[in-house]
Formats: C-alpha cells, sequence, structure tokens
C-alpha cells in the first residue's frame, strides 16, 4: 500500500530497510481537462454512437479502469500513481462543477499526488483551494510563494514524501512561470524559478535521507528536459503541460521513457486517452540503473468501470438536454487541434475569428484576433451539437472590443509568434487582417506585410479590434492590449457567438484562405 508522509519523523520509519535493487511502477496522467466522459479521434466528448462502434478512448471510467487493472497485474507492489496537473477545464462537466467533478474521480481512482497546473487557476485561487478540500491526496508546486494568498497559503505542498514497499519516494514540483499569463493565479500567487525551486527541494529532501527523487511537473516538455539535465539528484520527471505523447511505437514522437543523463523523462498525451506506465529500477543508493514502459492507448479494449459511468450519466443529466442540442452542421471534419492552431492559420481559428468579426462588424470593429490556445479541439462532420462547440471554446471567455493603434496591434502579432517553437497559446489566429512571419528571424522581427482591408497597416491609424475578454485583459502575454482605449469586456459568450455564425452558415465547409503566411 502507498501512503504519503512527511517529516523527518516519518522518514525515519522506513531507515535502514534499503534492498540491492528495487523497482518502482508509476502509473501516470496529465492534462486531462476535464474529461469525465470518452472522448472521440478529435479530443471532444464521444456519444453513444460512437461507444456502440467502439470509437471511443478515455474519460475517467476508462482511466479508473486501467489503474486498477495495472494495480492487479502488479500486485499492487511498488505502485505510485501520479497526475502532472490540469484536470480541469475542457468539457461541461468543469462548466457546471467547477472542479467538483474531477475531485470526486480522482479521489476514487487512488491518485498518490498532483501537481498544480496552470488551469487550476482559471477561477482564481479559490477554485484551486475548493478542489483541494475535496481530496485526500496531496497537491503540490515547490516554486509558488503562495504566503500572501489567504485561500492557498498551507495547502500546496512543496513537495511530498511517499512510502513505497519500504522506500522514501520524493516527489517535489514546477509550475510554469507564465501562468501570470495563461490563467488567473491572482497578484498573491508569487512564482518562484522552476529550476532554482527544484534544486532547493532537492536538497532539502536528500538532507532528509529521501535518495529516490521524482519531479512531478506542469511545465512542457521542453523545461522538463532542460529541469532533468540542471538539477542535480532528479531521478525521474514526469510531466505536463504541452500535451505530450511519448512512445516507442510512433517515429514521429519522442522516446518513451527520454533519457537526459540517468534521469527518464515521461509524459502521456493528454484529455484521458493514454495511461502512462514507468518501470524504474535504482540500485541500493537510489540510482537509475533501468527505466522502461510505454503509454497504454485506453480505447474500446478497456472496459469503463461501472460505477463510474452510473455517476457520471447521474451527474450529466442535468447538462445533457443543452449538450446534445444540435446547433449546425459541418459538411467536413473543422481542425482545431493545437499542433495546428498554434503555430499557422487553421479552420478553427479562421472561423472562430470570421464569426467574431461578424458579429461586431456593425460597431465599426476592423480586426479579429483570437489565441490559438483558447482552441481546444475539433469538430467532426455532420450534425453539430452545443456540447461540441463548448468543449472547443470551454472557457466562458466574452467577446471584447477595443481601440488600438496599428503599432500596437502589430506588437500583438509578434507577440503571437514569438514562442512559436514551443507551440505557445498565443499564436494568433486573425480575421479582416493578414501576416507573414518568419521564425527564422529573432524574436520580436518575425512579422510582415501586415495588411487590413487589403491596405498596408498604418502604425499610427487607431483600428477598432474584437477578442475575447481573456486576450484583451493581457492573458497570453497581450499585455499591449490591457491600456486599449473604449474597452468593452462584457459582449456574448464566445461559444454561443461561434454556435450562432455556423448555425447561419447552413452546412459549413472549413476553409483556409492564406490569411496567415509562413515564410
Amino acid at each position: 500500500m502507498t501512503r504519503f508522509l512527511m517529516g523527518t519523523a516519518a522518514l525515519a520509519l522506513s531507515a535502514g530497510m534499503a534492498s540491492a535493487e528495487y523497482t518502482l511502477h508509476i502509473l501516470h496522467t496529465n492534462d486531462m481537462h476535464s474529461r469525465i466522459e470518452s472522448i472521440n479521434k478529435y479530443d471532444s466528448t464521444c456519444d453513444a454512437e460512437g461507444e456502440a462502434e467502439g470509437k471511443c478512448f478515455g474519460g475517467v471510467a476508462r482511466v479508473k479502469s486501467a489503474i486498477d487493472a495495472k494495480k492487479a497485474q502488479l500486485d499492487n507492489q511498488n505502485v505510485v500513481v501520479l497526475d502532472a496537473g490540469d484536470p480541469f477545464q475542457g468539457s461541461l462537466f468543469y462548466t457546471t462543477y467547477k472542479g467538483a467533478a474531477e475531485a470526486e474521480f480522482m479521489e476514487q481512482m487512488g491518485y498518490d499526488a498532483m501537481a498544480v497546473g496552470n488551469h487550476e487557476f482559471d477561477d482564481g485561487p479559490q477554485g484551486l483551494a475548493d478542489f483541494i478540500e475535496k481530496v485526500s491526496f496531496p497537491v503540490i508546486s515547490g516554486n509558488l510563494d503562495l504566503s500572501g494568498e489567504a485561500t492557498l497559503n498551507g495547502k500546496v505542498e512543496n513537495h511530498v514524501v511517499l512510502e513505497v514497499g519500504g522506500k522514501k519516494i520524493g516527489v517535489i514540483s514546477a509550475l510554469a512561470t507564465d501562468t501570470v499569463e495563461t490563467s488567473s493565479p491572482g497578484p498573491n500567487v508569487v512564482f518562484q524559478d522552476e529550476i532554482e525551486a527544484l534544486q532547493a527541494d532537492v536538497a532539502t529532501l536528500q538532507g532528509e535521507g529521501v535518495d529516490i527523487i521524482i519531479a512531478l511537473n506542469h511545465v512542457g516538455l521542453s523545461k522538463d528536459l532542460d529541469i532533468a539535465e540542471a538539477v542535480d539528484g532528479i531521478d525521474v520527471v514526469i510531466g505536463g503541460h504541452s500535451h505530450t505523447l511519448m512512445s516507442n511505437d510512433d517515429d514521429g514522437t519522442p522516446a518513451y521513457p527520454t533519457m537526459v543523463g540517468d534521469a527518464a523523462v515521461a509524459q502521456a498525451y493528454a484529455y484521458t486517452k493514454y495511461l502512462g506506465h514507468l518501470t524504474v529500477t535504482f540500485d541500493d543508493a537510489g540510482n537509475v540503473t533501468a527505466a522502461s514502459g510505454d503509454p497504454m492507448i485506453l480505447d474500446a479494449s478497456v472496459e469503463p468501470n461501472a460505477a463510474f459511468i452510473e455517476r457520471i450519466a447521474e451527474m450529466g443529466a442535468p447538462i445533457e438536454e443543452m449538450k446534445t442540442r444540435v446547433v449546425a452542421e459541418a459538411a467536413e471534419a473543422i481542425e482545431g487541434d493545437r499542433s495546428v492552431c498554434r503555430v499557422q492559420e487553421c479552420p478553427m481559428g479562421s472561423l472562430i475569428a470570421d464569426a467574431m468579426l461578424d458579429r461586431v462588424k456593425d460597431q465599426g470593429i476592423e480586426i479579429a484576433i483570437q489565441n490559438g490556445g483558447g482552441i481546444r479541439a475539433s469538430i467532426d462532420s455532420g450534425e453539430v451539437t452545443m456540447g461540441e462547440v463548448l468543449t472547443v471554446l470551454p472557457f466562458q471567455n466574452t467577446l471584447s472590443t477595443f481601440q488600438v493603434s496599428g503599432q500596437t496591434m502589430i506588437d500583438a502579432l509578434e507577440n503571437g509568434v514569438s514562442q512559436i517553437e514551443e507551440v505557445k497559446g498565443r499564436f494568433p489566429q486573425v480575421a479582416g487582417l493578414t501576416y507573414a512571419f518568419d521564425a527564422s528571424k529573432p524574436v520580436g522581427e518575425r512579422v510582415s506585410d501586415v495588411m487590413v482591408g487589403g491596405a498596408p497597416i498604418d502604425p499610427a491609424k487607431v483600428y477598432g479590434v474584437v477578442s475575447n475578454n481573456y486576450v484583451r485583459n493581457g492573458g497570453d502575454g497581450y499585455g499591449m492590449f490591457t491600456t486599449a482605449e473604449n474597452a468593452y469586456d462584457f459582449g456574448p459568450d464566445l461559444a454561443d457567438v461561434l454556435a450562432e455564425y455556423l448555425a447561419a452558415q447552413g452546412p459549413f465547409t472549413p476553409y483556409t484562405d492564406g490569411r496567415i503566411t509562413v515564410k
């Protein structure tokens, strides 16, 4: 049995129990994003027909079954279950229950620890605090100073020590410092450098006699690899945030695990589609001698947990009518995958931007800009339900209209393409405006050929712009919009705007039209 212990007194219980070789099984998830129900191949909610045809994946009922099956297969010996953050945000279950559904199911799934993800702050510190009160497992993040945030002070641990099979396993954690731009932690949550904070926590644990250390991070794979190289004493990094599939069966993915020196780095995609299973063997001194595994795809061959299915149906009843209401029709699948919409023009991005601009074009608005990170799923061909629309746009963002100079708009586009190498959510999908960019050029000098209404943008002219309230208020690095003139952030919900625009199109045929040129 796994349990978590804190403090040197607890650690002393297992002193002197080391053996010549020790193998640990790490079962892990990340970025579940409220996929309480199963998902289709587009990562949005699957339907009963899809389940009947065996075309669905994931959902917490399958994750529960997979965890239980793995534990039984391993005779529950030396098994730890970890989540690398972001169970929040992404479906009507989060919109309706604000983390309570995720807490209820994760509690029963048997997690030993969870990292704080950026979306855990989407409803401010109180939303995370409410979640923590509902679970018995520790929720950790080592680079947050919460001393000035009363709702969270003392509730989020820097690290935790798990006793697993007589061994002390230290689990440390870091959250991406740009969470101040990607979510709503508020002014009292202070972020510290990830590497410095993790190194300090390693030192603390080593001082307490812990010689096996896992970094359970929510920073993205690129940063995880940097951390594995820079922080002495980390044996394993279990990550999230970048939604990376690491696999040994696909040449297009990083190896699972990827070794950085003696440290094993692993991540298991997102949206409950996979359960990671990393097997790590340590010598008597706590050094990694072997690491292997692969994520397990949770397809139709995994029978969902019956009790979970019953509870999901019960919780879903109040929102079923809204979710199943058909609002439009798509002649073809509408691409909204993050791997596309965060690096180039994508059909869903153009659609959303066009819908925004259409809604306010009679208000003197000329330009629409939508952050790619706000686009969370694709839509399949055929009938489009409100549930599908809300899976694409789950954040309850409202339309924001404002006025800025042409130069400010250029600055905004430069911000949008400034982190394209990391596939960041700030990438700008647009309407009423066209632009080109060259990612090989220095940040701040990548954007060119900006046109508005077919004419070159005038840096001195004032333009009317529509975006969502998150971007207008500085989210995803768009701080240049916070001082915009005549800002109004309380327009209609963006999901409603998209649904109504789609409905007016008849069967909608997705498109890209060259409004964004990659040089």
